[in-house]
């Protein structure tokens, strides 16, 4: 995939390295976290989005998929073959570290009902 996006546009920087060890070289006014954060060791997920919403510019938008719990939660799933690790959060934990971010909530949706998937939009305030 990053050298399909490469190829689309060699003008872009792109990155692939472990979220968890990478330290952003610039501020972004955009950051996906696309079904990525949920697989971070739950212990870390709090810091690991910490940082990446420090490295928005001030009204920076940050879009990413978690559990949709209501609280904090850790599994295992071979639904799509080899055991995956999965975790959450929670709903009442991501408004938190939202919080402490400097973010507030714009969108969030169970965009796959009844799968607890939930879609979250968070933009960085001054």
């Amino acid at each position: 995939m990053i050298a399909l996006a490469q190829d689309a546009d060699p003008s872009v920087v792109l990155h692939h390295v472990d979220v968890c060890d990478w330290s952003p070289p610039r501020m972004y006014r955009f950051i996906s976290a696309w079904d990525s954060l949920w697989h971070v060791n739950l212990q870390r997920q709090r810091a690991v989005m910490l940082k990446l919403m420090e490295a928005l510019e001030i009204g920076g938008i940050f879009l990413f998929t978690a559990g949709g719990l209501d609280g904090p939660g850790e599994h295992f799933d071979a639904t799509m073959g080899p055991d995956v690790y999965y975790a959450t959060l929670g709903i009442p934990g991501l408004l938190e570290v939202l919080k402490d971010g400097r973010c507030v909530c714009r969108h969030l949706e169970f965009d796959q009902f009844p799968e607890p998937h939930l879609a979250v939009i968070a933009q960085r305030t001054a």
